[in-house]
């Protein structure tokens, strides 16, 4: 097995970036979901409940500062932006705490799950996508140890699915089936909720290995 694929979200709930090389912490993937989206009552705002979110893009650049489809994510074009997705009270913040994480801090997805169900990968969000999975095997990894590139991480649960994956990821199109599909054939959970007991340096194309 290799790794496939390496996605960050710079903002939460906003399309993310693909990367070649990112390194891992305790804390998950560098910069991932490092600007939240808020109201005016302090309250995370997600995509779960203004899907307009998905159309802005979060990138870091070259100096490592967080932009929102091209603007910095503390300009006042980007709070625009987000103010048209999300209501007039939103607001952005920087934050380095566990609560910008749903679950843990990474969501490992596999290229055999993503081909049984035959939908865009990139509906599930995920921070890492392992190639060379046969089907559903990822279904038995709950538990076992994976090293990938330099870091070991711990495939703890499957995760349970969510409105957000009836969004196409290019436009705001939504096709309740998808969500439907994935309660149907996979008891609503699909790739894993995964903690890091090693960080370092994960690479595309770095091998994967299964442990235990």
């Amino acid at each position: 097995m290799y790794v496939k694929e390496l996605w960050r979200y710079p903002v939460k709930s906003m399309a993310g970036e693909r990367v070649e090389r990112i390194v891992v912490g305790k804390e998950g993937l560098a910069r991932d979901r490092q600007v939240l989206v808020g109201d005016g009552r302090g309250r995370i705002v997600t995509a779960r409940t203004h899907p307009g979110l998905l159309g802005l893009r979060g990138t870091v650049d070259a100096e490592g500062v967080v932009r929102i489809s091209g603007h910095r994510w503390d300009s006042a074009e980007a709070l625009e932006l987000v103010k048209a997705a999300a209501g007039g009270d939103a607001r952005l913040l920087a934050y380095a705490g566990a609560a910008r994480f749903d679950v843990l801090p990474l969501l490992v997805a596999t290229d055999g799950a993503i081909a049984h169900m035959g939908f865009d990968g990139r509906r599930l969000r995920p921070n890492l996508v392992v190639g060379g999975v046969e089907g559903l095997a990822e279904r038995e990894w709950e538990g076992r140890p994976l090293q990938a590139g330099e870091a070991l991480l711990l495939p703890e649960q499957l995760r349970g699915r969510c409105v957000m994956t009836t969004y196409d990821p290019d436009t705001p199109r939504q096709d309740l089936t998808v969500l439907r599909r994935i309660v149907k054939e996979l008891g609503g959970t699909m790739g894993l909720d995964t903690s890091v007991i090693r960080g370092g340096v994960i690479r595309v194309g770095d091998a994967v290995e299964l442990r235990g």
